[in-house]
Protein backbone atom coordinates (compact mmCIF):
# COMPACT_ATOMS: atom_id res chain seq x y z
CA UNK A 1 0.00 0.00 0.00
CA UNK A 2 1.11 3.68 -1.15
CA UNK A 3 1.24 5.84 2.28
CA UNK A 4 2.24 9.36 2.03
CA UNK A 5 4.05 8.56 -1.44
CA UNK A 6 5.88 5.30 0.93
CA UNK A 7 4.93 2.07 -0.24
CA UNK A 8 4.95 0.13 2.82
CA UNK A 9 4.11 -3.34 3.37
CA UNK A 10 2.23 -5.41 6.12
CA UNK A 11 -1.12 -6.96 6.92
CA UNK A 12 -4.60 -4.82 6.74
CA UNK A 13 -2.81 -1.21 7.00
CA UNK A 14 -5.03 1.37 6.66
CA UNK A 15 -4.70 4.90 5.68
CA UNK A 16 -2.00 5.74 8.86
CA UNK A 17 0.37 2.49 8.81
CA UNK A 18 -1.95 0.89 11.67
CA UNK A 19 -2.03 -2.98 11.19
CA UNK A 20 -3.91 -5.94 12.15
CA UNK A 21 -0.76 -6.10 15.04
CA UNK A 22 -0.85 -2.97 16.57
CA UNK A 23 -4.21 -0.46 15.20
CA UNK A 24 -4.89 1.96 18.20
CA UNK A 25 -5.02 5.31 17.32
CA UNK A 26 -1.60 6.29 18.14
CA UNK A 27 0.20 3.38 16.33
CA UNK A 28 0.84 5.39 13.33
CA UNK A 29 4.11 4.88 12.47
CA UNK A 30 5.86 2.69 9.92
CA UNK A 31 9.06 1.72 9.96
CA UNK A 32 11.99 0.85 7.08
CA UNK A 33 14.24 -2.53 8.34
CA UNK A 34 18.03 -2.22 7.98
CA UNK A 35 17.67 -5.34 6.05
CA UNK A 36 15.44 -4.60 3.15
CA UNK A 37 14.86 -0.94 3.44
CA UNK A 38 10.98 -1.48 2.91
CA UNK A 39 8.38 -0.16 5.30
CA UNK A 40 6.23 -2.16 7.30
CA UNK A 41 4.28 -1.05 10.21
CA UNK A 42 5.86 -3.32 12.82
CA UNK A 43 8.25 -6.51 13.77
CA UNK A 44 5.52 -9.01 12.86
CA UNK A 45 4.50 -7.53 9.79
CA UNK A 46 7.93 -8.34 8.71
CA UNK A 47 7.86 -11.46 10.19
CA UNK A 48 4.97 -12.16 7.72
CA UNK A 49 5.90 -10.96 5.30
CA UNK A 50 9.37 -9.33 4.87
CA UNK A 51 12.99 -10.54 3.67
CA UNK A 52 12.92 -13.35 6.33
CA UNK A 53 16.45 -11.73 7.74
CA UNK A 54 15.80 -9.15 10.02
CA UNK A 55 18.50 -7.00 11.14
CA UNK A 56 18.75 -4.19 13.13
CA UNK A 57 19.81 -0.56 12.61
CA UNK A 58 23.40 0.08 13.20
CA UNK A 59 23.68 3.44 15.78
CA UNK A 60 26.78 4.51 13.28
CA UNK A 61 23.10 4.88 10.73
CA UNK A 62 20.96 6.53 12.77
CA UNK A 63 21.00 9.43 11.17
CA UNK A 64 18.80 7.74 8.29
CA UNK A 65 15.45 8.47 7.35
CA UNK A 66 13.45 5.15 8.89
CA UNK A 67 10.35 6.02 10.84
CA UNK A 68 7.32 7.19 8.70
CA UNK A 69 4.36 9.34 10.29
CA UNK A 70 1.34 7.93 8.95
CA UNK A 71 -0.79 10.79 10.03
CA UNK A 72 1.35 13.19 7.54
CA UNK A 73 3.98 11.58 5.85
CA UNK A 74 7.24 13.43 7.74
CA UNK A 75 9.72 11.00 7.43
CA UNK A 76 12.01 10.63 10.70
CA UNK A 77 15.37 9.90 11.23
CA UNK A 78 16.37 7.00 14.11
CA UNK A 79 18.14 9.47 16.42
CA UNK A 80 14.97 12.32 15.85
CA UNK A 81 12.06 9.38 16.62
CA UNK A 82 14.54 8.30 19.56
CA UNK A 83 14.19 12.03 20.79
CA UNK A 84 10.76 12.62 19.74
CA UNK A 85 9.03 12.47 22.86
CA UNK A 86 6.20 10.40 21.00
CA UNK A 87 5.16 13.06 18.52
CA UNK A 88 5.71 13.83 15.26
CA UNK A 89 8.24 16.92 14.85
CA UNK A 90 6.49 18.37 12.13
CA UNK A 91 2.34 17.48 12.49
CA UNK A 92 2.62 16.68 16.51
CA UNK A 93 0.52 13.72 16.03
CA UNK A 94 0.65 11.23 19.10
CA UNK A 95 3.05 7.79 18.25
CA UNK A 96 2.33 5.01 20.74
CA UNK A 97 4.93 5.43 23.92
CA UNK A 98 4.96 1.58 23.94
CA UNK A 99 7.01 0.88 21.14
CA UNK A 100 9.67 2.04 22.95
CA UNK A 101 9.41 -1.74 24.73
CA UNK A 102 10.26 -3.23 21.31
CA UNK A 103 13.13 -0.85 19.75
CA UNK A 104 15.86 -3.56 20.25
CA UNK A 105 13.64 -5.42 17.45
CA UNK A 106 14.92 -2.40 15.48
CA UNK A 107 17.86 -0.79 16.76
CA UNK A 108 21.30 -1.53 17.94
CA UNK A 109 20.93 -0.88 21.94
Amino acid sequence: MRIHGQEVKGTDIDKETRCRHYHSEIDRIAIKFYCCHTYYPCFSCHEEEGCNAPKVWPKDQFDHQAILCGACGHELTINEYLDCQSECPSCKSSFNPGCSLHKHLYFEA
